[in-house]
């Protein structure tokens, strides 16, 4: 064996072990790295913006009186946000909310009531969130987000508002998962999030195709200082038409949100 075919040879060996070895060791991940996909998403396009029907409109508009419940009572800073429940006698379907900063009040027909709205005031920004129910039923809890300031008059208004459909796609770029057996372990691109096991045993195994989804269960969590998007992924198995949520983590991550609109997931991490 001539020296050029030694030196060949030589590196063609040493290329190798140097492959092997990151395989190994380079990713920190193992061999899960290797299998990462990304989540799939069920929402197929942006929701409709909140709408009341005519009639809740005209209600609305030839109102005496309004039937509300509480939703924040922000005494300190003079902000409570209320829901509708009825406009004189005529039930408003889960539509209507009044804001009121100091003496004046706002009132917003469109935006949907129903299933357990939220609200947080964020005093050193003069913003208030607001958490709607975009999509709701049986294992499906979709809201949407509105961020509502307030002008020189305290007459509140919509400055932003956040579609599901957008924060789901932006996961679906990001939020990752590997399958070992039972073993469902999520990733935020690289970094591992958590893992999970699944205990059910009579559903044929999971899909082939698409296991693990997105977009049934999209929420908030508007208790600290900023929001945070709360979403809990769903696994699909060769029986049954609908995704399964037993054993799954809750996952959440802070977003931001600026005037053009453009949101920010912050870090996914599990919901604690």
């Amino acid at each position: 064996m001539n020296y050029e075919m030694k030196g060949m040879l030589a590196t063609a060996l040493i290329l190798c072990g140097l492959s092997a070895f990151f395989t190994s060791c380079g990713s920190g991940k193992g061999s899960s790295a290797d299998r990462i996909s990304f989540v799939a998403g069920t929402l197929e396009e942006p929701l409709p913006a909140d709408a009341a029907p005519s009639q809740i409109s005209e209600a609305f508009a030839n109102a005496e009186r309004f039937h509300p419940y509480d939703v924040m009572s922000d005494s300190a800073n003079a902000i409570h946000v209320a829901a509708i429940s009825d406009v004189d006698t005529t039930p408003t379907d889960g539509h209507g909310f009044v804001v009121t900063k100091g003496a004046v009040s706002t009132t917003f027909v469109d935006l949907c009531n129903a299933r357990a709205p939220m609200a947080a005031y964020d005093k050193d920004n003069d913003v208030l969130w607001l958490s709607c129910s975009a999509m709701w039923g049986t294992g499906v809890q979709v809201d949407r987000l509105y961020q509502i300031r307030f002008d020189e008059n305290d007459s509140a208004y919509i400055a932003n508002t956040i579609d599901p459909y957008i924060l789901q796609q932006q996961l679906c770029q990001r939020l990752g998962y590997s399958i070992d057996g039972q073993e469902i372990t999520l990733w935020d691109g690289e970094r591992k999030i958590a893992t999970a096991t699944n205990t059910l045993t009579d559903m044929g195994g999971f899909d082939d195709e698409h296991p693990v989804w997105i977009g049934e269960q999209i929420t908030y969590d508007l208790t600290g200082a900023a929001p945070r998007l709360i979403v809990t992924p769903g696994v699909k198995f060769i029986v049954g038409l609908v995704l399964t949520y037993d054993d799954m983590p809750t996952l959440a991550a802070p977003i931001t949100i600026v005037d053009d609109r453009t949101v920010t997931i912050g870090d996914i991490d599990e919901y604690k």
